[in-house]
């Protein structure tokens, strides 16, 4: 079984759209969902806030290696361009971390970095991911760490500035189960 855990981001055209388009794709996949966050853009380029979730998959006929291939899809689907780094994007779909029966994939390959590299810095993937599985852990180079932990050691500012949006059109059931 592989299981990996998917940050999606929006700032350009019907972001909400865009992210239920990826929701949509991976659905019979599943295991969580994590609620719409409003978050500040990272990085030096001026920009609209982002619409970011997370969602948690697993597929037993899917490699690390396919989630990448898969969320590079679908923003090719969004009409994603890579003209500028930490630029504006229609949609951005991540993998922050992921597992193959059980066992965390730790990579240093430059194409897929597992887990995502900087994933434990950034509160726009870690307080989404919170909400989508509050037990969630994160292999680092310091170890396993409780995301609880790591949301704790954010900056307060970077914290407080993801802010949980109400969307109806957003449902964060999965299987059944809230």
């Amino acid at each position: 079984m592989s299981r990996a855990v998917l940050s999606i981001g929006s700032n350009m055209g019907d972001r909400l759209e865009l992210l239920m388009s990826v929701r949509d794709d991976v659905a019979d996949h599943l295991l969580a969902v994590s609620a719409v966050f409003s978050t500040p853009p990272w990085g030096p380029v001026p920009q609209d806030d982002f619409d970011n979730a997370v969602l948690v998959v697993d597929d037993p006929d899917r490699s690390p290696a396919d989630w990448l291939e898969t969320g590079f899809a679908l923003e090719r689907a969004a009409q994603r361009t890579r003209e500028r780094r930490w630029g504006p994007r229609t949609l951005d779909v991540d993998v922050i971390t992921a597992s193959v029966d059980g066992d965390v994939v730790v990579s240093d390959d430059p194409v897929l970095t597992l887990p995502h590299p900087r994933a434990h810095l950034r509160a726009f993937v870690l307080v989404p991911w919170l909400d989508a599985d509050p037990d969630a852990t994160l292999w680092t180079a310091d170890g396993v760490r409780a995301v609880t932990d790591l949301v704790a050691a954010l900056d307060p500012a970077d914290r407080d500035g993801v802010r949980r949006r109400e969307v109806g059109a957003w449902s964060t059931t999965v299987r059944g189960v809230s």
